[in-house]
Parts: structure tokens; C-alpha cells; sequence
């Protein structure tokens, strides 16, 4: 009965977390990189709506910075 209960909490625990294993940080920044054409400042975990996004912070040549969005599980940009 105790390793059902165990296997329970680990269950509940791993449902409860963002996936965060399917596009890795450094794919997430090749991702950006590519869509921009700009240069990657950082990347950081993020939610948005629930879901579990990485936000990838990049300068152009012209010096602008902007924020691009790329979903956590498919890689895409948002």
C-alpha cells in the first residue's frame, strides 16, 4: 500500500509541472535566431495562458530589442 501511495504523489507531482524537456533552452534560442535574424540576449522559462513557453529576448543589427515567444512543446514561435 505504501508504494501505491508513493507512486501516487510522483504522479500527481509530474502532472502538476510544465513539460519543460521538450524544446531545450538552446533550441528555443536556435529557434528565435532563426525566425529574428537577431542576435539571442537571453532565454528564459515562462507561462503564458497555461502553457509553457520559453522567452527568448533578442537584439536586431538596427539595435532593437524584442521578446519572442516559442512554445515549450512544439518549438514554434508564438
Amino acid at each position: 500500500m505504501k508504494s501505491i501511495s508513493t507512486l501516487l504523489c510522483v504522479l500527481l507531482l509530474a502532472l502538476g509541472t510544465p513539460a519543460w524537456a521538450d524544446v531545450s533552452r538552446d533550441q528555443a534560442a536556435a529557434v528565435a535566431q532563426q525566425a529574428s535574424g537577431a542576435r539571442v540576449l537571453s532565454v528564459e522559462k515562462a507561462e503564458m495562458d497555461g502553457r509553457a513557453v520559453w522567452r527568448v529576448k533578442v537584439l536586431s543589427a538596427q539595435g532593437e530589442v524584442r521578446v519572442i515567444l516559442i512554445d515549450a512543446a512544439s518549438g514554434r514561435v508564438l
